[in-house]
Formats: C-alpha cells, structure tokens, sequence
C-alpha cells in the first residue's frame, strides 16, 4: 500500500507463489489458466473435445459466446489434468486399483468425464500429450523421452473407461432427474450436463448406488461426488463406506484365505532361523482347529502350530511358504504351508499324520529342503531377471508384483508392449551370464537410510522397517527378506516360459530354473522329436519341411477351390432343366451331393443367373447335418422372402434360419426329413405367387 513494503506477518511461510502464477505476473494476466502455456494445453483440449472456442487477438479465450462459459471451466479441467497424468506417467506410475495408481486412475477418469461433459465420445485425452510435450518438453526431456508410452497408457485407460461411462452418467443423472424418461426427454443421448427448468428428485445420492457407480462403472467417489455437486446434490459417503466394507467382507468370505488371517494370538513371538539352517529344534507354543485354540491335534487332524523358533519361511514378498515336518516323540505333523499370524509370529499350516502334538511339546522342525532349494533357485532369478529387464527394455521397468514357488517364478512389471522374441533372448542371456560367473550372494542388515545411501533398489509404496535386509546377488541390488542361494551358479539355468500382460502397462513374466528349466528344455526337445518324426525329417530339417508341406497345402486348396467352382457350375447347369414353371416363377429344390457351403453359395448365384425370374432352395448333407441355402431374384423379393423360404424348410429337418430377401441360409439335425421338406418348396412358392 502506498509503495511501503509491510513485512509478512508470519515469514518464510509458503505463499503458493509457484510457476504458473509467476508466469501470470509476467504476463500480465490474471488468472493462471490466461498463461501461455495453459491457453495452448485449452485450445489443444478444446481441438480434441471439437469443443468451439474463440480466441481473441493475443490468442486467448477472453471473448466467449454466452453458452461457453458454462463448459469453459471442463476445458481447464482437461488442461491441468493431461500434465499431472502424464508427468505421473513418465515417472513411472501407471493406473491401478491402489496407492499413487489409484490416484493416478482418478484424475485421468475424471478429466475423461469432463471430456464426455463436452460431448466426447471415444479417447481424446492422450492426443493432447503432444501439445504437452511441445510446451514442457525442452524442461522436462524425460517427458519428451517417454512421450510414446505415456499416449498409450492413457489411451488404454480411456477405451476401458469409455465402454462404461456413458451406461453410468445415465444412471446417476437418471437418480437425480427422477428417472432415465426425464433425462431422455432432456438430451437424445440419454446424458446431460444442464439442465434447467427440472426439479431434482433427490438432494443426497443414495450410498449403494454410488457403490454401484464405482464397482460396476468405475467411477471413483470423488468423481460421482464432482458431478453431483455439480447440480447442488450431495452423497451418502457413509453409505458408500458401508457398501464397500460389505464387498471386502463378502470376498474375503468367498476366498481362500489361510486360517493365519483369523487367529488370535498374543503369545511369545517366533525366531526364525531359516537363513542359516533347514532345520532346528522348537518349542509348540499353541495349536489351532477350526481356527480355535486346543490344547493338541490328533492323528488326521488339520490345524495350525505356532512355534517359538523355526527354520520355515513363512509367505512373504511374493516367496511361498516352507514345508516340510515336525517330528515329536508323540508324533508327526506334515506342514504344508507357513503363513504369518502376525509380523513376527509363524503358524504352520498342516496335518497330523501319526500319533498327536500337543501344546509344550519339544519337535524338530524339519523343512523339505527340494522344495525349498528350488524355491530360492526361483526367488534369487528374479532379482537378476528384474535388473536384466531394466537394461533390455529400459529404468521405466519397475515391479508390480511376483510370486515364487519351487515350479516358477511369475513376475509383474511396468512396460507398455510385449516383450518381443529378440528381447526375450537377451533377458535371458544377461541372466545366464550372471550365473555362470557364479558370484557370492550377500545379504546384510543395516537401517534404511544407510540402504538408500547404498543405492539398493526400493518399492513404491511398500512399507520398510528401521531396519532393512540389502540383497546383493549378481549385479543386482535390492532390499528382500526372503531366502536365496549362496552362489549364483547354484540357479544352474534360467528359462522364461511365457510373457503376456495382465493389466493396462503391466506385463507378466514366467521363468524356470535349475531342475524345471532342464525338464522344460527336455519336454521342448521331446515335442519337436514328434513333429519330425510325424513330417519324416531329421528335428533340424522340420521346420523346411514343414513349410514344404504347407506351400503343397495351399496349391492344393487353390486347386480345390477351382475344381469346386467347375462342380457348382457344372451341377448348375444340369439343375436348370429340373426348375419348375410356377406362375411364371422358376422354382428349384435340389440336394447338391458333396457340397459343402462354398459351393452351395457359388452354385445358388449361377442358378439366380441363369434362371432369371425364381426361387430356388439348395441343400447338402454331411455328418448327419443338413446345410440348407435359399434365394430369391430381386423381381420377386416383394413377395417371396429368402429367409422365410430357407427357415419354412429347416423347421421340417430340425432347425431354423434366415437372412436377407433375396438370399439366406440355415441347417438341421433331420437328414431323413429333407426329401419331403424340399418337395413342399413349391406348393410354399405357389401360395405366394
């Protein structure tokens, strides 16, 4: 005021001043949506959108035409939303169904929905990355980098969200106008975005029907809400809430979930010592039936023991459970599995095969040491597979998630394209090599700060202790808990079976290694002896001689196709003289022998030629069906209707079918019937003639 500079009253706190509106200061306007770069990302939406917009002489959208400012704020919308997604993007989050993907899933679903207010239809949003990129990129050159990829993603998320939204803003404007016939009323297409003169039916959306909009349509609360408050309507958030908990409840009922979920226990905690030794000594701290505390288990009971030390692993960080034996001097008991009860507490999962446990008494754990030798064969590959994939394919690479188990190991991971054959290869000899140098594994603990100075990679959104466990295997680096050979070499081989995606920019992996790579590679071998014995070659020639067979193929079927037209023709001509004179319409009912429905349509269209005025039904058998064809020249289609011909003859013989006025086919189940039926094709014909 008065040129005096008044001193904040609450200095260095933030004061929001951030690029755009610095950026609105230069020049000179007011709002941050009039800068340069949101006035070019707008026009960009409004091109997309095929929204009509008018710009005046410094090119901003400051003249608008009275209806535009209701939808102009859509626009911003849009705008701001394609830089947050596509920066979310390039930095390697992808939509989901949780954590910084479900926030990443929100905002794109709702930019979507302000581009369907404007009256799209299909995927627009990821056209407006370009625009983006020409405004941002030269700051950002990894948004320039990874430009591709981020269109991709967002244009797959926007056809998955396209195929539902128009069915849910139908529902949920149909809750607030009082029913879809009001709405139709208002908007040929079912949909509005406002109406004026209508009294709402509703002040708070009911909560199940936004559970409805979500679980069924995928519309986030947040977004139901943004349209609700759009026509001053609030939502049931509680009902909502208690919609959802019912699902979870529902599934977690219907699931297979393991016994360790619902067990109360507040004893000692379990010691593991499984990274050192398979097997160890013990002490039963307490046993579940049924989920129930007992104080023992008898021969052929299932149930759960918790122990005060053990060797078993218990499932985490996408490695199985152990299994294996707790032997006792009262009897055994066969484990299963090993899942966590609680963080540090073990409950082995199993049944007792002879004698009965009982609460205090001494066992030796005992874990099957195959199982678990595979199982650390399969858990070790996929820290080697996981940095292999990163240098192949690129450092967007990042896991989604995996699951060893001493078959495989299955792996999920961000990338936008499957995995072509040639790089797949390359994962491959990259991790081999890493085996056969055969290099010392190293697992230490330390805290988590010191880990991140280390550089060992990190999961988004998992959740670390004070304390981490750093993995060192070949040359890679990552925080795991779980159990891993001692050498590389001891992996001995590495296979990948399959590669597939599983989710919009998710790819899945599967791999064997050691035993289940050799037996993999045996099986390949065995099936390719087979084919070449099958083609009569030696397995190196099979291939060349299968591509023999199949040009021999293909020159005979082109042959077939001409002999087939010689017959259909031929076959025509003989037909003709059998038509009959009905009123001045030809009229033709014949069984074709070894036609197959080619010739039936081939033959039909010769007839149709020939016979220029008439009505003809064709059939052929085979395999105890009947093939049936019917047409019509266009003279008489007025009167005579394809379809109805051919479906009055199927019906006798056992079936039905139709198709257009002047030609359909159909078949049957009742050869037996097809004389009698084609002989009643004239009396049809003379009917309606």
């Amino acid at each position: 005021e008065h040129g005096v500079m008044h001193p904040l009253p609450k200095p260095s706190v933030d004061t929001g001043m951030g690029l755009e509106r610095i950026s609105a200061v230069l020049q000179h306007v007011h709002s941050n949506y009039d800068i340069d770069l949101f006035q070019n990302l707008i026009r960009a939406a409004a091109r997309e959108t095929k929204f009509p917009i008018i710009l005046d002489g410094d090119n901003r959208y400051n003249s608008l035409l009275p209806e535009q400012y209701k939808r102009i704020s859509s626009l911003k919308v849009i705008a701001d939303h394609i830089r947050a997604c596509s920066f979310l993007i390039a930095d390697g989050v992808i939509p989901g169904n949780e954590g910084r993907g479900y926030v990443l899933r929100r905002i794109i679903r709702r930019a979507i929905r302000h581009g369907y207010k404007l009256g799209a239809r299909e995927a627009f949003f990821y056209k407006i990355v370009p625009d983006l990129v020409n405004e941002m990129g030269a700051a950002f050159p990894e948004l320039k980098a990874t430009h591709e990829r981020v269109m991709e993603i967002l244009k797959q998320e926007e056809e998955r969200f396209f195929t539902t939204i128009g069915h849910g803003m139908s529902i949920l404007l149909s809750e607030i106008w009082g029913g879809k016939e009001v709405v139709d009323r208002l908007s040929d297409k079912g949909n509005v975005s406002e109406i004026f003169g209508v009294t709402k039916k509703i002040e708070v959306l009911n909560g199940d029907v936004a559970f409805q909009l979500h679980d069924t349509f995928g519309f986030p609360l947040d977004l139901t809400q943004d349209v609700c408050r759009e026509y001053g309507v609030t939502v049931d958030v509680a009902g909502f809430d208690k919609a959802m908990a019912q699902q979870k409840e529902q599934a977690r009922a219907a699931g297979k979930f393991k016994m360790a979920a619902n067990l109360e226990y507040a004893g000692p905690a379990t010691t593991f010592h499984g990274y050192e030794t398979l097997e160890r000594k013990a002490n039963i701290l307490a046993l579940y039936k049924d989920g129930v505390l007992v104080n023992e288990l008898n021969e052929g009971e299932m149930g759960v023991a918790v122990l005060d030390n053990t060797p078993f692993y218990a499932e985490s960080g996408g490695q199985v459970g152990d299994r294996g034996v707790l032997n006792s001097v009262h009897g055994i008991f066969a484990v299963e599995d090993t899942q966590k009860i609680q963080a540090s507490v073990f409950g082995h999962h199993g049944v007792v095969t002879t004698g009965k446990l009982s609460v205090g008494n001494s066992v030796l754990a005992r874990v099957d040491m195959q199982a678990r030798a595979r199982t650390e064969r399969n858990h070790s590959v996929t820290h080697l597979m996981h940095k292999a994939l990163r240098e192949v394919l690129g450092g967007h690479v990042q896991q989604k998630g995996s699951q060893v188990d001493p078959d495989k190991t299955r792996f999920d991971f961000v990338h936008t394209q499957p995995m072509t054959d040639a790089e797949i290869m390359k994962v491959e000899a990259i991790v081999n090599a890493e085996i056969l140098a055969n290099t010392e594994t190293q697992a230490r603990v330390m805290g988590i700060e010191d880990a991140q100075k280390t550089g060992a990679m990190m999961l988004f959104g998992e959740k670390y202790g004070d304390e981490v466990r750093v993995l060192d295997i070949g040359s890679s680096r990552e925080l795991c808990g779980g159990t891993h050979v001692k050498r590389t070499g001891d992996i001995g081989l590495f296979k990948i079976l399959a590669e597939s995606g599983v989710a919009a920019g998710v790819r899945r992996v599967e791999a064997v290694t050691g035993e289940g790579a050799l037996d993999y590679m045996q099986q390949q071998e065995a099936q390719l002896q087979q084919v070449a014995d099958a083609v009569k070659a030696l397995p190196q020639e099979a291939a060349a001689r299968i591509m023999q067979i199949l040009d021999n193929v293909k020159a005979m079927e082109k042959e077939l196709a001409k002999l087939k037209s010689k017959l259909a023709g031929a076959q025509g001509d003989d037909l003709v003289s059998q038509a009959v004179d009905i009123n001045g319409i030809k009229v033709l009912a014949a069984l074709l022998e070894g036609a197959d429905a080619a010739v039936l349509r081939e033959t039909l269209d010769k007839l149709k030629d020939k016979l220029k005025s008439a009505a003809i039904v064709l059939a052929a058998v085979a395999d105890g069906k009947v093939s049936l064809i019917a047409g019509v020249t266009p003279d008489l289609i007025t009167r005579i209707k394809a379809g109805e011909l051919v479906n009055m003859v199927a019906q006798q013989v056992g079936g039905k079918g139709g198709g257009r006025p002047d030609m359909a086919m159909a078949g049957g189940t009742q050869p037996g019937n097809l004389s009698a039926a084609l002989a009643s094709v004239a009396g049809w014909v003379k009917e309606r003639s």
